[in-house]
């Protein structure tokens, strides 16, 4: 019989801590939701606006409303994209988690574009490369000092990056071209392996997830002008887009006791359909 040391406890977030960038909705929601009802004690969500529809407020409203949790969620307005927000975030986290220091950093917050190649303006490249690339780098780099603090060998603190299928594919180009975006994600997945070469040895693993469509307010224009959910669905070797559940299961798994040692990876969400990108490709 083999040994498996605490594998009752392997898939829990029991007592951890964590900030989602971008948790006001989709993606980033999904996995704050998961984590309060997988044990965290606080889930730190932000966006860039506190009120409203899409803003910080309701989402914290639905997070502690959830049945049986014993953990809090906590919304803080921030642009993840601008140097000052960040510092501010991060001494924000800091008041709140205190001496147990950040467990979980999940860098989601994403910008997208879609056009012709002639018409995208050079706002559109600044805004992509600004959120999903440096402000990842530079969230991660002033987060350091709190994840360094709740991490130890036999508990690494966890960084996940959200990046996408489009990071390793050219699934968009002509009329509704995202050339650009997809170049970041490729810049955010080889940043993801720096960084666990980088911070592997503090004990912070560092990896990737990529999505392929899920709906959701930031996808639904690519969705609608590639013909649609059941089209895209069709496409998909899974005959379906993406769901909550695909999300949260596989960030709760990176970021519990069963993926300790898992770092440098990005795994694909996307029911296998970045294996038949050609199809992908309507323009």
């Amino acid at each position: 019989m083999s040994q498996l040391k605490n594998f009752d406890t392997a898939f829990t977030l029991q007592g951890k801590t964590a900030l989602v960038t971008g948790g006001s909705r989709g993606l980033g929601l999904h996995m704050a939701t998961a984590f309060l009802r997988s044990g965290c004690s606080h889930v730190i969500v932000t966006a860039r606006k506190l009120e409203g529809e899409q803003g910080i407020q309701q989402a914290v409203d639905k997070l502690n409303r959830l049945p049986g949790i014993r953990g809090k969620a906590i919304g803080i307005a921030a642009n993840v994209a601008d140097s000052k927000d960040i510092v501010r975030l991060v001494g924000e986290v800091k008041d709140i988690v205190g001496s147990k220091g950040l467990n979980i950093l999940v860098c989601n917050a994403g910008a997208a574009w879609g056009s012709k190649f002639e018409d995208a303006p050079p706002s559109s490249s600044v805004k992509i490369l600004d959120l999903n690339v440096r402000g990842v780098f530079e969230l991660v780099q002033k987060s350091l000092p709190l994840l360094e603090q709740a991490s130890s060998r036999d508990d690494p603190s966890r960084v996940l990056i959200i990046s996408s299928t489009a990071g390793n594919n050219v699934p968009h180009v002509g009329e509704h071209g995202t050339i650009m975006y997809s170049a970041s994600k490729a810049a955010a997945n080889h940043l993801g392996r720096n960084l666990a070469v980088e911070l592997g040895p503090r004990y912070i693993t560092s990896n990737i997830i990529s999505p392929g469509f899920f709906p959701s307010k930031l996808a639904q224009g690519l969705i609608s002008n590639l013909g649609g959910i059941d089209s895209l669905s069709k496409d998909n070797p899974m005959r379906r887009l993406g769901e909550p559940e695909d999300i949260a299961g596989v960030a709760v798994f990176l970021c519990s006791p069963a993926g300790k040692y898992v770092n440098g990876v990005e795994i694909a969400v996307d029911g296998g359909a970045r294996l038949s990108a050609g199809r992908m490709s309507r323009l």
